[in-house]
């Protein structure tokens, strides 16, 4: 007697992220970068690129990844 026991390659589940979590991630990382690049820099430490506008573009971008985690995919059937 043999038993149908479905193998590894007959049985799919789905990603556990759908492709726009993926894309709102790589725009995360992006963000986060570009963050850090505005942190950079010759210019005077108290410069309100380096110490206003950098952390809070860093901070969006952490957000964009938080949310791009926690969003539930599309599944088209």
């Amino acid at each position: 007697m043999t038993k149908n026991i479905p193998s590894a390659e007959t049985k799919t589940e789905p990603f556990v992220f759908g492709k726009n979590n993926y894309r709102l991630m790589l725009i995360s990382i992006a963000v986060v970068a570009l963050g850090f690049i505005l942190m950079l820099g010759e210019t005077d430490i108290y410069d309100f690129r380096k110490i206003v506008l950098a952390p809070i573009v860093v901070l969006v971008g952490f957000a964009i990844g938080f949310f791009s985690i926690l969003r539930k995919p599309k599944y088209s059937k």
